[in-house]
Protein backbone atom coordinates (compact mmCIF):
# COMPACT_ATOMS: atom_id res chain seq x y z
CA UNK A 1 0.00 0.00 0.00
CA UNK A 2 3.27 2.63 0.02
CA UNK A 3 3.13 5.31 -2.59
CA UNK A 4 5.28 8.65 -2.67
CA UNK A 5 2.78 11.62 -4.49
CA UNK A 6 4.18 14.73 -5.15
CA UNK A 7 2.57 16.56 -8.05
CA UNK A 8 3.13 20.04 -7.61
CA UNK A 9 2.19 21.83 -11.20
CA UNK A 10 -0.65 23.86 -11.46
CA UNK A 11 -2.70 22.94 -14.23
CA UNK A 12 -4.93 25.01 -16.18
CA UNK A 13 -7.21 22.21 -18.43
CA UNK A 14 -9.81 23.02 -20.90
CA UNK A 15 -10.89 24.61 -24.32
CA UNK A 16 -9.33 28.27 -24.38
CA UNK A 17 -7.68 27.94 -21.07
CA UNK A 18 -4.47 29.56 -22.82
CA UNK A 19 -6.41 33.04 -22.72
CA UNK A 20 -6.15 32.84 -18.82
CA UNK A 21 -2.58 32.63 -18.76
CA UNK A 22 -2.02 36.04 -18.48
CA UNK A 23 -4.16 36.47 -14.89
CA UNK A 24 -1.52 34.05 -13.72
CA UNK A 25 1.42 34.64 -11.43
CA UNK A 26 4.06 34.38 -13.63
CA UNK A 27 7.79 32.84 -11.85
CA UNK A 28 9.26 35.99 -13.53
CA UNK A 29 9.84 38.61 -15.42
CA UNK A 30 11.51 37.69 -18.51
CA UNK A 31 10.12 34.45 -20.66
CA UNK A 32 12.39 32.82 -23.08
CA UNK A 33 9.59 31.20 -25.17
CA UNK A 34 10.63 27.51 -26.19
CA UNK A 35 9.43 25.94 -30.05
CA UNK A 36 10.11 23.57 -32.58
CA UNK A 37 12.22 24.57 -35.61
CA UNK A 38 9.22 23.74 -38.24
CA UNK A 39 6.34 26.58 -38.40
CA UNK A 40 3.22 24.88 -36.93
CA UNK A 41 3.09 27.42 -33.63
CA UNK A 42 3.71 30.66 -35.49
CA UNK A 43 1.71 30.01 -38.91
CA UNK A 44 -1.21 27.86 -36.61
CA UNK A 45 -1.17 31.45 -34.05
CA UNK A 46 -0.40 29.69 -30.82
CA UNK A 47 3.38 31.91 -30.91
CA UNK A 48 1.30 35.12 -30.94
CA UNK A 49 -1.37 34.32 -28.64
CA UNK A 50 0.86 33.46 -26.39
CA UNK A 51 3.24 36.13 -26.55
CA UNK A 52 -0.13 38.33 -26.09
CA UNK A 53 -0.45 36.69 -23.51
CA UNK A 54 2.70 37.11 -21.59
CA UNK A 55 3.19 40.40 -22.66
CA UNK A 56 -0.24 41.54 -20.64
CA UNK A 57 1.33 39.43 -17.83
CA UNK A 58 3.92 42.20 -17.92
CA UNK A 59 6.66 39.87 -19.27
CA UNK A 60 9.55 40.41 -21.79
CA UNK A 61 9.95 37.46 -24.23
CA UNK A 62 12.85 36.03 -26.28
CA UNK A 63 12.03 33.38 -28.75
CA UNK A 64 14.41 29.99 -29.00
CA UNK A 65 13.10 28.24 -32.44
CA UNK A 66 15.62 25.66 -32.78
CA UNK A 67 14.08 22.30 -31.33
CA UNK A 68 14.06 19.20 -33.52
CA UNK A 69 11.93 15.86 -32.81
CA UNK A 70 14.17 13.71 -30.36
CA UNK A 71 15.84 16.74 -29.02
CA UNK A 72 19.73 16.83 -29.59
CA UNK A 73 22.16 17.75 -26.44
CA UNK A 74 23.53 19.96 -28.50
CA UNK A 75 20.35 22.06 -29.31
CA UNK A 76 19.69 21.64 -25.09
CA UNK A 77 23.16 23.42 -24.41
CA UNK A 78 21.98 26.33 -27.26
CA UNK A 79 18.77 26.66 -25.42
CA UNK A 80 20.98 27.03 -22.28
CA UNK A 81 23.15 29.50 -23.56
CA UNK A 82 20.38 31.27 -25.54
CA UNK A 83 18.62 31.92 -22.29
CA UNK A 84 21.58 33.42 -20.09
CA UNK A 85 22.42 35.54 -23.13
CA UNK A 86 19.22 37.01 -23.16
CA UNK A 87 18.51 37.44 -19.09
CA UNK A 88 15.29 35.32 -19.34
CA UNK A 89 14.85 34.14 -16.01
CA UNK A 90 11.86 31.51 -16.42
CA UNK A 91 11.15 29.09 -19.81
CA UNK A 92 7.74 29.16 -21.11
CA UNK A 93 7.66 25.74 -23.36
CA UNK A 94 5.30 25.72 -26.51
CA UNK A 95 4.77 22.14 -27.91
CA UNK A 96 4.33 18.85 -27.94
CA UNK A 97 7.06 16.58 -25.94
CA UNK A 98 10.41 17.50 -27.36
CA UNK A 99 9.78 20.92 -26.85
CA UNK A 100 8.55 20.51 -23.91
CA UNK A 101 11.44 17.84 -22.43
CA UNK A 102 14.34 20.39 -24.22
CA UNK A 103 12.75 23.15 -22.60
CA UNK A 104 13.25 21.99 -18.72
CA UNK A 105 16.26 20.66 -19.26
CA UNK A 106 17.61 23.80 -21.00
CA UNK A 107 15.80 25.53 -17.70
CA UNK A 108 18.13 22.94 -15.80
CA UNK A 109 21.35 24.01 -17.28
CA UNK A 110 21.13 27.60 -17.85
CA UNK A 111 22.11 28.35 -14.26
CA UNK A 112 24.99 25.57 -14.56
CA UNK A 113 27.92 25.32 -15.41
CA UNK A 114 29.34 22.68 -18.14
CA UNK A 115 28.03 20.42 -20.05
CA UNK A 116 24.15 17.83 -19.93
CA UNK A 117 26.43 15.17 -19.88
CA UNK A 118 28.36 15.80 -16.59
CA UNK A 119 24.82 15.69 -15.26
CA UNK A 120 22.76 12.79 -16.61
CA UNK A 121 23.12 9.21 -15.39
CA UNK A 122 23.53 6.09 -17.46
CA UNK A 123 25.67 5.29 -20.03
CA UNK A 124 28.65 8.19 -20.59
CA UNK A 125 26.81 10.45 -18.44
CA UNK A 126 28.91 11.63 -15.07
CA UNK A 127 25.85 11.83 -13.13
CA UNK A 128 27.41 14.67 -10.73
CA UNK A 129 24.54 16.69 -8.60
CA UNK A 130 22.92 20.27 -10.46
CA UNK A 131 25.15 22.85 -8.27
CA UNK A 132 22.26 25.15 -8.97
CA UNK A 133 18.24 25.35 -8.60
CA UNK A 134 16.67 25.21 -12.60
CA UNK A 135 14.85 28.06 -13.69
CA UNK A 136 11.19 27.58 -13.52
CA UNK A 137 9.14 26.53 -16.38
CA UNK A 138 5.79 27.05 -17.55
CA UNK A 139 4.42 24.21 -20.21
CA UNK A 140 1.66 24.77 -22.81
CA UNK A 141 1.02 21.82 -24.56
CA UNK A 142 0.17 21.85 -28.30
CA UNK A 143 -0.15 17.68 -28.63
CA UNK A 144 -1.41 14.57 -26.38
CA UNK A 145 1.53 12.62 -26.27
CA UNK A 146 4.30 12.64 -23.44
CA UNK A 147 2.72 14.32 -19.81
CA UNK A 148 5.46 16.15 -19.95
CA UNK A 149 3.80 19.31 -18.92
CA UNK A 150 3.40 17.74 -15.63
CA UNK A 151 6.39 15.57 -14.86
CA UNK A 152 9.88 16.60 -13.67
CA UNK A 153 11.63 14.96 -16.75
CA UNK A 154 13.12 15.80 -20.39
CA UNK A 155 15.03 12.82 -22.70
CA UNK A 156 17.91 14.25 -24.69
CA UNK A 157 19.76 12.67 -27.44
CA UNK A 158 23.33 12.59 -28.15
CA UNK A 159 24.29 12.01 -31.31
CA UNK A 160 27.75 11.57 -30.77
CA UNK A 161 27.34 8.36 -28.49
CA UNK A 162 23.49 7.06 -29.95
CA UNK A 163 22.62 7.63 -26.62
CA UNK A 164 18.61 8.91 -25.56
CA UNK A 165 18.55 9.27 -22.00
CA UNK A 166 16.07 10.63 -19.57
CA UNK A 167 16.91 13.72 -17.37
CA UNK A 168 16.47 15.62 -14.53
CA UNK A 169 13.98 14.31 -12.51
CA UNK A 170 14.22 16.10 -9.47
CA UNK A 171 11.75 18.11 -7.87
CA UNK A 172 12.86 21.86 -8.63
CA UNK A 173 12.15 20.14 -12.15
CA UNK A 174 8.56 20.09 -12.57
CA UNK A 175 6.78 23.01 -14.10
CA UNK A 176 5.31 25.78 -12.10
CA UNK A 177 2.51 25.77 -14.63
CA UNK A 178 1.05 23.83 -17.53
CA UNK A 179 -2.05 24.79 -19.60
CA UNK A 180 -3.30 21.72 -21.63
CA UNK A 181 -5.78 23.16 -24.21
CA UNK A 182 -7.23 21.08 -26.48
CA UNK A 183 -8.04 23.91 -29.16
CA UNK A 184 -4.31 24.17 -30.07
CA UNK A 185 -4.33 20.68 -30.78
CA UNK A 186 -6.60 20.78 -33.48
CA UNK A 187 -4.05 21.07 -36.42
CA UNK A 188 -2.20 18.44 -35.28
CA UNK A 189 -1.83 15.65 -38.64
CA UNK A 190 -4.03 12.21 -38.11
CA UNK A 191 -0.50 10.28 -38.20
CA UNK A 192 0.81 11.89 -35.90
CA UNK A 193 -2.13 12.29 -33.58
CA UNK A 194 -1.83 8.31 -33.50
CA UNK A 195 1.87 8.07 -32.79
CA UNK A 196 1.49 10.83 -29.90
CA UNK A 197 -1.78 9.50 -28.16
CA UNK A 198 -0.24 6.00 -28.27
CA UNK A 199 3.00 7.07 -26.53
CA UNK A 200 0.31 8.72 -23.86
CA UNK A 201 -0.94 4.91 -23.81
CA UNK A 202 2.05 3.53 -23.52
CA UNK A 203 3.20 5.37 -20.07
CA UNK A 204 0.08 4.17 -18.48
CA UNK A 205 0.02 0.46 -19.33
CA UNK A 206 3.74 0.43 -18.57
CA UNK A 207 2.92 1.76 -15.23
CA UNK A 208 0.36 -0.43 -14.69
CA UNK A 209 2.01 -3.59 -15.25
CA UNK A 210 5.37 -2.16 -13.20
CA UNK A 211 6.95 -3.25 -10.11
CA UNK A 212 6.19 0.34 -8.87
CA UNK A 213 2.72 0.25 -8.91
CA UNK A 214 0.33 1.42 -5.94
CA UNK A 215 -2.80 2.06 -5.48
CA UNK A 216 -3.00 5.66 -6.87
CA UNK A 217 -1.16 5.40 -9.74
CA UNK A 218 -3.34 2.00 -10.46
CA UNK A 219 -6.21 4.46 -10.23
CA UNK A 220 -5.50 6.72 -12.58
CA UNK A 221 -3.40 4.51 -14.75
CA UNK A 222 -6.93 2.69 -15.61
CA UNK A 223 -8.58 6.10 -16.16
CA UNK A 224 -5.69 7.35 -18.46
CA UNK A 225 -6.20 3.66 -20.43
CA UNK A 226 -10.00 4.90 -21.00
CA UNK A 227 -9.65 8.21 -21.77
CA UNK A 228 -6.82 7.48 -24.82
CA UNK A 229 -8.40 4.43 -25.97
CA UNK A 230 -12.29 4.86 -26.29
CA UNK A 231 -11.56 8.50 -27.65
CA UNK A 232 -8.01 8.32 -29.73
CA UNK A 233 -9.38 6.97 -33.03
CA UNK A 234 -12.20 9.79 -32.99
CA UNK A 235 -9.32 12.36 -32.58
CA UNK A 236 -7.61 10.56 -35.46
CA UNK A 237 -10.30 10.40 -38.18
CA UNK A 238 -10.88 14.18 -37.61
CA UNK A 239 -8.92 16.76 -35.54
CA UNK A 240 -11.67 19.15 -35.23
CA UNK A 241 -13.05 17.26 -32.69
CA UNK A 242 -12.55 19.10 -29.36
CA UNK A 243 -14.43 16.45 -27.41
CA UNK A 244 -12.37 13.38 -28.67
CA UNK A 245 -9.28 15.95 -28.44
CA UNK A 246 -10.16 16.63 -25.02
CA UNK A 247 -10.43 13.43 -24.11
CA UNK A 248 -7.14 11.79 -25.12
CA UNK A 249 -5.28 15.55 -23.81
CA UNK A 250 -6.64 14.56 -20.02
CA UNK A 251 -5.39 10.42 -20.64
CA UNK A 252 -2.18 12.22 -21.51
CA UNK A 253 -1.55 14.58 -18.68
CA UNK A 254 -3.01 11.58 -16.62
CA UNK A 255 -0.35 9.56 -18.19
CA UNK A 256 2.11 12.25 -16.71
CA UNK A 257 0.58 11.84 -13.31
CA UNK A 258 1.25 8.05 -13.53
CA UNK A 259 4.24 8.32 -14.56
CA UNK A 260 5.46 10.61 -11.09
CA UNK A 261 3.50 7.90 -9.07
CA UNK A 262 4.48 4.74 -10.35
CA UNK A 263 7.62 4.31 -13.52
CA UNK A 264 7.84 3.23 -16.80
CA UNK A 265 9.27 -0.19 -18.06
CA UNK A 266 12.00 -1.23 -20.70
CA UNK A 267 9.06 -0.97 -23.49
CA UNK A 268 10.62 2.92 -23.14
CA UNK A 269 14.28 1.84 -23.01
CA UNK A 270 13.71 -0.49 -26.06
CA UNK A 271 11.88 2.06 -27.79
CA UNK A 272 14.85 5.34 -27.31
CA UNK A 273 17.55 2.94 -28.61
CA UNK A 274 15.67 2.57 -31.54
CA UNK A 275 15.08 6.48 -32.48
CA UNK A 276 18.62 7.14 -30.84
CA UNK A 277 20.30 5.82 -33.71
CA UNK A 278 17.07 6.81 -36.45
CA UNK A 279 16.62 10.45 -35.27
CA UNK A 280 13.45 10.64 -38.28
CA UNK A 281 11.73 7.40 -35.92
CA UNK A 282 9.26 9.08 -34.41
CA UNK A 283 8.77 8.16 -30.60
CA UNK A 284 5.48 7.16 -30.80
CA UNK A 285 5.31 4.94 -33.77
CA UNK A 286 9.05 3.20 -32.61
CA UNK A 287 6.50 2.54 -29.51
CA UNK A 288 3.83 0.86 -31.49
CA UNK A 289 6.06 -1.26 -33.43
CA UNK A 290 7.29 -3.16 -30.17
CA UNK A 291 4.11 -3.31 -28.06
CA UNK A 292 2.71 -6.28 -29.33
CA UNK A 293 5.66 -8.48 -29.01
CA UNK A 294 6.95 -6.59 -25.68
CA UNK A 295 3.04 -6.99 -23.76
CA UNK A 296 3.12 -10.61 -25.51
CA UNK A 297 6.24 -11.73 -23.70
CA UNK A 298 5.06 -10.84 -20.23
CA UNK A 299 1.91 -12.48 -21.25
CA UNK A 300 3.02 -15.75 -22.76
CA UNK A 301 5.37 -15.74 -19.16
CA UNK A 302 1.54 -15.80 -16.97
CA UNK A 303 2.85 -12.64 -15.52
CA UNK A 304 0.38 -10.17 -13.87
CA UNK A 305 -2.39 -11.58 -16.25
CA UNK A 306 -4.93 -9.57 -14.14
CA UNK A 307 -3.74 -6.86 -15.03
CA UNK A 308 -4.31 -7.28 -18.87
CA UNK A 309 -7.63 -8.15 -18.25
CA UNK A 310 -8.56 -4.80 -16.55
CA UNK A 311 -6.42 -2.94 -19.04
CA UNK A 312 -8.38 -4.47 -21.69
CA UNK A 313 -11.97 -4.04 -19.73
CA UNK A 314 -10.60 -0.08 -19.41
CA UNK A 315 -10.41 -0.22 -23.30
CA UNK A 316 -13.60 -1.06 -24.22
CA UNK A 317 -13.18 -4.82 -24.29
CA UNK A 318 -16.06 -5.41 -21.28
CA UNK A 319 -16.18 -9.05 -21.89
CA UNK A 320 -12.24 -9.55 -21.30
CA UNK A 321 -11.20 -13.05 -19.70
CA UNK A 322 -8.13 -13.65 -21.18
CA UNK A 323 -4.78 -11.61 -20.42
CA UNK A 324 -4.26 -12.51 -24.50
CA UNK A 325 -7.66 -9.77 -24.56
CA UNK A 326 -5.72 -6.95 -24.05
CA UNK A 327 -3.29 -7.80 -27.02
CA UNK A 328 -6.61 -8.23 -29.11
CA UNK A 329 -7.73 -5.22 -27.75
CA UNK A 330 -4.26 -3.60 -28.41
CA UNK A 331 -4.52 -4.82 -32.27
CA UNK A 332 -7.89 -3.62 -32.92
CA UNK A 333 -6.81 0.43 -31.91
CA UNK A 334 -4.19 0.46 -33.73
CA UNK A 335 -6.45 -0.88 -36.92
CA UNK A 336 -8.78 1.52 -36.22
CA UNK A 337 -6.28 4.58 -35.90
CA UNK A 338 -4.42 3.16 -39.01
CA UNK A 339 -1.07 2.22 -37.79
CA UNK A 340 -1.20 -1.16 -37.68
CA UNK A 341 0.86 -2.14 -40.47
CA UNK A 342 4.10 0.27 -39.19
CA UNK A 343 7.76 -1.57 -39.46
CA UNK A 344 10.80 -0.78 -38.46
CA UNK A 345 12.22 -1.48 -41.89
CA UNK A 346 10.94 1.67 -43.26
CA UNK A 347 12.20 3.99 -41.16
CA UNK A 348 15.98 1.82 -42.04
CA UNK A 349 16.07 -0.80 -38.73
CA UNK A 350 18.07 -3.96 -39.70
CA UNK A 351 17.54 -7.19 -38.38
CA UNK A 352 21.51 -7.41 -37.63
CA UNK A 353 21.45 -4.19 -35.75
CA UNK A 354 18.61 -5.62 -32.76
CA UNK A 355 21.65 -6.93 -30.58
CA UNK A 356 22.98 -3.71 -30.70
CA UNK A 357 20.00 -2.05 -30.04
CA UNK A 358 19.19 -4.78 -26.92
CA UNK A 359 22.80 -3.16 -25.71
CA UNK A 360 22.22 0.24 -25.75
CA UNK A 361 19.16 -0.21 -24.12
CA UNK A 362 20.33 -1.56 -21.13
CA UNK A 363 23.40 0.81 -20.87
CA UNK A 364 21.21 3.93 -21.14
CA UNK A 365 17.64 3.47 -19.61
CA UNK A 366 18.83 0.31 -17.72
CA UNK A 367 16.91 1.81 -14.69
CA UNK A 368 13.10 0.81 -16.44
CA UNK A 369 14.60 -2.50 -16.76
CA UNK A 370 14.53 -2.87 -12.93
CA UNK A 371 10.96 -2.10 -12.50
CA UNK A 372 9.62 -4.94 -15.42
CA UNK A 373 7.22 -7.13 -13.67
CA UNK A 374 9.60 -9.67 -14.60
CA UNK A 375 13.66 -9.88 -15.47
CA UNK A 376 14.54 -9.78 -19.64
CA UNK A 377 17.61 -10.58 -20.46
CA UNK A 378 19.94 -9.41 -23.56
CA UNK A 379 18.99 -12.58 -25.34
CA UNK A 380 15.25 -11.63 -24.40
CA UNK A 381 15.66 -7.96 -25.85
CA UNK A 382 16.47 -8.97 -28.92
CA UNK A 383 13.89 -12.09 -29.19
CA UNK A 384 11.28 -8.98 -28.79
CA UNK A 385 13.14 -6.93 -31.25
CA UNK A 386 12.92 -9.71 -33.59
CA UNK A 387 9.71 -10.64 -32.95
CA UNK A 388 8.27 -7.05 -33.74
CA UNK A 389 10.63 -6.33 -36.70
CA UNK A 390 8.73 -6.44 -40.05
Amino acid sequence: MNYHMYLPTRTLFGAGELNNLNIQEMPGRKAMIVISNGNSARANGALGRTEEQLHLAGVETAVFDRVQANPFKDTVMEGAAFARENGCDFVVALGGGSVMDAAKIMAMMAPNPGDLWDYVAGATGKNKPLENRPLPVVCITTTAGTGSEVDAWGVVTNPDTHEKIGCGGMDSLFPVLAIVDPELMTTVPPEFTAYQGFDALFHSTECYISKAANPMSDIVALAAIEAVAKNLPSAVRNGEDLEARGQVAFGNTLSGYVMSLSCCTSEHSMEQAMSAFHQELPHGAGLIMLSRAYYGYFIEKHICGDRFIRMARAMGMETARRPEDFLAALAKLQEDCGVAELKMSDYGITREELGTLAENARATMGGLFAVDPCELSHEDCTAIYQKAYR
